[in-house]
């Protein structure tokens, strides 16, 4: 059996050595265009160039090193039948249920004021944080999706979630929205959105004016879904107009998120550099050796890709 570790981080030992230990009996090689010799069985990759699959007909897999697959898919060269299997949350849904609580209480519980107080010396209480003015609405109720709502719901915020296909809650105090038909009524009755879904064509460009202008009034915007579900000219006017109170982004169409761009020092968003949830390396290459070990030996496997849903 042969492994190819496909990825642009400059010291790929850093995988391959640890995917080496759990899996001693196979080859396991960093590979590249100069070195491919199209004899691999099984490639761990993060956005690959299309002439892998080129040079490697003989795939029987791919696993791909984050739960995001829309830039794989976009591969013109992908074989219609290499199944594609995704990282299942290996750390990343308690890192984004962190990062979610964190601005979640940034705002409603108004920090960016006692800060301001603390570099003026004033000692003043505001008034205590009321939980049903600060309704949290959740775009996603997959493994990160779902993480969010529970911390959220646990500590006592009114959550809701809005999934396209109708799902049952693992957390009895969600309330959930099923479909594009009740999308406008999950909308209506959140002030903060976090965005959690994949990228699909459905979900593209789903973060409108429209959609924005449909939330209670200033309202906080989260996205650590995808940069592409953001029309980033109409959350600019959706600010200016008042109605959104703060956006907080983390995702962007270009990143590094270019020098020119006007979400830079803009006084009402927040920008991290893609930090929400990072890939744990070690539960990362567990993962995928645990399952690279099981599908080689023919039996079934979790997380794979669905192309028709795009993930």
């Amino acid at each position: 059996m042969k492994i190819i570790f496909v990825s642009q981080d400059p010291k790929p030992e850093r995988w391959t050595l640890l995917l080496s230990a759990l899996i001693p009996t196979a080859k396991i090689e960093a590979w590249s265009m100069d070195t491919a010799k199209g004899d691999a069985d099984y490639a761990v990759v993060w956005q690959p160039p299309d002439a892998l699959f080129k040079l490697e007909p003989n795939l029987r897999a791919l696993f791909n090193l984050g739960a995001g697959v829309d830039a794989l898919l976009k591969s013109p060269s992908l074989p219609a039948e290499l199944p594609i299997f995704r990282l299942e949350d290996a750390g990343m849904s308690s890192q984004m249920a962190e990062y979610a609580v964190h601005f979640v209480t940034e705002f409603s519980r108004d920090m960016g004021t006692y800060r301001q107080q603390s570099e003026n010396q004033i000692w003043k209480t505001l008034p205590p944080i009321r939980k049903e003015q600060w309704p949290i609405g959740i775009l996603g109720y997959g493994k990160i999706g779902s993480a969010v709502a529970q911390v959220l719901s646990s500590l006592e915020y009114p959550v809701a979630t809005w999934i396209r296909q109708p799902r049952e809650p693992n957390f009895n105090s969600i309330e959930m929205f099923c479909g594009s038909d009740n999308l406008n009524s999950f909308l209506n009755r959140s002030r903060i959105l976090i965005n959690t879904l994949p990228l699909t064509d459905s979900t593209e460009d789903l973060l409108n004016f429209t959609t924005l202008a449909q939330l209670k009034e200033h309202a906080i915007l989260i996205n650590v879904g995808r940069g592409e579900h953001l029309v980033d000219e109409d959350l600019i006017f959706a600010l200016q107009e008042g109605h959104i109170q703060h956006a907080v982004l983390d995702v962007f169409r270009q990143e590094p998120l270019p020098t020119q761009h006007p979400f830079w020092g803009h006084p009402k968003i927040t920008i991290t550099p893609h930090v929400s949830a990072r890939t744990l390396r070690e539960s990362t290459v567990a993962q995928i050796a645990e399952k690279i070990i099981k599908l080689n030996a023919g039996h079934a496997i979790s997380g794979r890709v669905d192309r028709n849903r795009g993930y």
